[in-house]
């Protein structure tokens, strides 16, 4: 079944996200993922755990939940936890593989009764359904992503497009 033509743009630039996220992480080392520029800033393992998260918010609103205990460290307006609390680097990336995987899935299989629902309220959808809050995800993913390959730079490594 294809991608809905009101979730396909999405669909690709969740790719895309993945590709370049991937990219970022790589070669990074777990003091790295921890570093911060500064005190109010985010650290890419904690950036990684929110698009966990947002992912697992996409894949709610399709239809399809995804859980882990650790989620509601990395949600919206979430206090940044101390280093401590975080689940390991390793388990992050295992559920960010995971939460992918899902959301390919729902995303080739949503169906149009899905898509046309009313989003959740107070919402940023683009066009009030579930199908406008799946893009506003995949546009506010493409931001996170672009945090964390500021953060690589800035930690010293070579960039991740170009």
């Amino acid at each position: 079944m294809p991608i809905d033509s009101r979730i396909d743009t999405a669909a690709h630039a969740y790719r895309q996200n993945s590709h370049l996220l991937a990219k970022s992480f790589d070669g990074l080392t777990t003091e790295e993922l921890l570093a911060c520029p500064n005190q109010t800033t985010n650290p890419a393992l904690w950036i990684l755990g929110h698009l966990v998260w947002a992912r697992s918010m996409a894949l709610k609103m399709l239809g399809s939940p995804w859980e882990r205990p650790w989620l509601s460290l990395f949600a919206r307006g979430a206090k940044l936890p101390a280093p401590s609390e975080f689940p390991s680097s390793e388990e992050i990336l295992l559920g960010w593989q995971q939460v992918s995987a899902n959301l390919t899935a729902a995303l080739e299989s949503a169906s149009d009764e899905v898509l046309s629902a009313p989003a959740p309220e107070k919402s940023p959808s683009f066009d009030g359904k579930v199908s406008g809050m799946v893009v506003f995800l995949a546009f506010h993913e493409a931001y996170h992503v672009g945090q964390v390959s500021y953060l690589r730079r800035w930690l010293g490594h070579g960039q991740i497009v170009g």
